[in-house]
């Protein structure tokens, strides 16, 4: 039999279609536009996803026998706030994961509110980023928008309703809207109280690898495909790239250095941490994880290649990198504001450091040294809860880069697992389909088969030395520049 796994991205939906043996038969990408009406904001039309994802699953299956496809299933982008009206039409564009405007709401869960009360109603505090707050923003900004609001989605799960009919959600994307009492897996009331709204507006929840339905009969008969064929619930994007990459059970890790960069630890029990600076989630094998998600990773890399130096060629920008652990020019990776673990959405990129010697090279070496240096703030506080890792997977398109992976093994000191097939959650959502029509008994059993490891990084002690002190200087940048951040707005 054949799966779909549909990663919907910020930038671009990737279909990926796999056998019931794991092999990648096919993979399609769709782009589509990212807008930002306002500085710090971040939208998309949902009618954009479920067009190109459509047009991206027929090209992805047309050479192949359409009557195999079992079942489809989903990573995507988290936290997004998806609005339909009684009709279920879309109210307005989706306001983001990166989008910034919900600073007052935040402010208001989390000091009004308190951190204690929400981390007991949901297990984490508020961040800019999740929906909770974009919900209070609506309230308060579009009151008649607000008004007719029948069902809050999330985006991947706007594409799962479309094909199935189902207003659907699983448990690890749930997580992250702050409405979720993620250790019992459930709404949180109290949540949905404080946000003005009653719990039939949200979707019905599922475990990520239980069947939500079948697709639609006219979405079949689109397609060519079955009528039979299951639509799963799927997973956030992080818990799909999680699977994808084999980090379930307990006490594994993955770095995924997408858009947005994450390390993400699964664990069979709950758990929070006392300071949330980590996120406590549910994960996509049924049980629980930890994860700290910065805002701009790879798109750091993308910004200063594609905006500032005018290039594509990111290879031939990085062979100009010489001496690892001895720049002396740093680069703050917030572009887009931060999450983990400084929770501070003025905070804003910056470069130091900077002398009439410094090179192009030094500039570039600061970005991607900068986002290791950042996803070591996560890393330290998971140390800091008795969390030992040795070794990590690594997935996201600054994946691909011998050199960034080089960096983060010594950065972080840990041994860094290359998968064989890094597909990220797109190759998690297939996974998911196939474990929930039956082809593997769990995802735990699942990952266990189809994910081989192909080459280990291994940290160098010199280098290791070298970064460590690097980033002990680096650390002391963003508390020296927050009061300015504040004042620069």
């Amino acid at each position: 039999m054949l799966y779909i796994g549909v990663d919907l991205g910020t930038s671009a939906v990737k279909l990926l279609l796999m056998d019931g043996a794991g092999k990648v038969l096919n993979i399609v990408s769709r782009e589509y536009p990212l807008s930002f009406p306002k500085p710090g904001w971040s939208e998309q039309k949902p009618e954009d996803w479920y067009r190109e994802s459509m047009d991206g699953i027929k090209e992805l299956i047309k050479d192949f026998d359409k009557s195999e496809v079992a079942g489809i299933s989903f990573g995507g982008q988290m936290h997004g706030l998806v609005v339909l009206d009684a009709q279920d039409n879309v109210i307005r564009p989706a306001i983001l994961w990166n989008d910034g405007r919900t600073t007052k709401e935040t402010d208001y869960l989390n000091q009004v509110i308190g951190t204690a009360k929400l981390s007991e109603y949901t297990a984490n505090i508020a961040f800019t980023g999740f929906t909770a707050p974009k919900i209070l923003w609506m309230k308060e900004n579009e009151p008649e928008l607000f008004a007719k609001i029948e069902k809050i989605m999330l985006p991947k799960d706007y594409i799962a309703y479309k094909l199935s009919g189902v207003h659907c959600t699983d448990v690890s994307d749930a997580s992250g809207m702050l409405l979720f009492d993620v250790k019992n897996r459930c709404w949180s009331k109290e949540m949905c109280d404080i946000c003005g709204i009653t719990t039939d507006k949200l979707a019905k929840i599922f475990e990520s690898y239980e069947v939500v339905g079948t697709v639609l009969p006219e979405v079949a008969a689109e397609l060519g495909i079955p009528a039979t064929c299951k639509v799963i619930a799927g997973a956030g994007d992080n818990a799909a790239a999680a699977v994808g990459t084999g980090t379930v059970g307990d006490g594994n890790c993955n770095i995924s250095l997408g858009t947005s960069g994450t390390i993400f630890i699964s664990s069979k029990n709950f758990g929070v941490d006392s300071f949330n600076a980590l996120h406590a989630f549910a994960h996509a094998d049924g049980k629980y994880h930890l994860m700290g998600c910065m805002l701009s990773a790879a798109s750091c890399n993308k910004w200063w290649m594609d905006e500032i130096i005018g290039t594509k060629d990111y290879a031939a920008e990085q062979k100009a990198i010489e001496k690892l652990g001895e720049n002396h020019v740093y680069f703050l990776p917030y572009l887009m504001g931060e999450r983990s673990p400084i929770n501070d959405p003025l905070a804003r990129g910056t470069f130091i450091g900077l002398t009439m010697d410094s090179t192009r090279a030094d500039m570039t070496q600061a970005v991607l040294e900068g986002v290791g240096f950042a996803l070591r703030d996560s890393f330290e506080v998971a140390k800091a809860l008795g969390i030992k890792i040795e070794r990590t997977k690594i997935c996201g398109g600054g994946a691909k880069s011998p050199l960034w992976k080089k960096m983060i093994a010594n950065i972080l000191n840990v041994k860094v697992d290359v998968i064989e097939s890094e597909e990220g959650p797109a190759l998690g959502g297939a996974i998911l389909a196939a474990v929930g029509c039956g082809e593997y008994e769990s995802v735990e059993a699942a990952a266990a088969k189809l994910v081989k490891i192909v080459d280990t990084v291994e940290p160098d002690a010199e280098l290791v030395a070298k970064y460590e002190e690097r980033y002990q200087q680096f650390k002391e940048i963003y508390p020296a520049c927050k009061e300015l951040f504040k004042k620069i707005q």
